[in-house]
């Protein structure tokens, strides 16, 4: 898990995304990717947000950002992503278990 410290628009992506990077903690520090979670998610409503994230998956290019993690989320009856989120504050860098 970790905490959202910085978000922006993707205008290059081929569908609407957004730039989100996360610091996992101390171990890991913080991590960039793009994901697709406009309908549910402004670059405000981001900052602060803790999110749940994959980051030993290696890195993969989409378009012109390097992303270093994968985003995890459930979708909605759309097939829109929903964030998944600890219900509770935890420690940035928290393993789910």
């Amino acid at each position: 898990v970790g905490t959202v410290v910085k978000a922006e628009t993707f205008p290059e992506a081929r569908k609407p995304a957004l730039k989100v990077w996360v610091d996992f903690g101390e171990e890991i520090g913080t991590l960039k990717t793009s994901a697709q979670i406009t309908k549910h998610y402004t670059v405000e409503t981001l900052i602060g947000k803790q999110v749940m994230g994959c980051v030993n998956l290696g890195t993969r290019q989409i378009g012109p950002l390097t992303s270093q993690f994968l985003l995890t989320g459930f979708s909605d009856e759309n097939g829109d992503i929903i964030l998944a989120q600890p219900g509770e504050a935890v420690p940035n860098g928290s393993k789910l278990h």
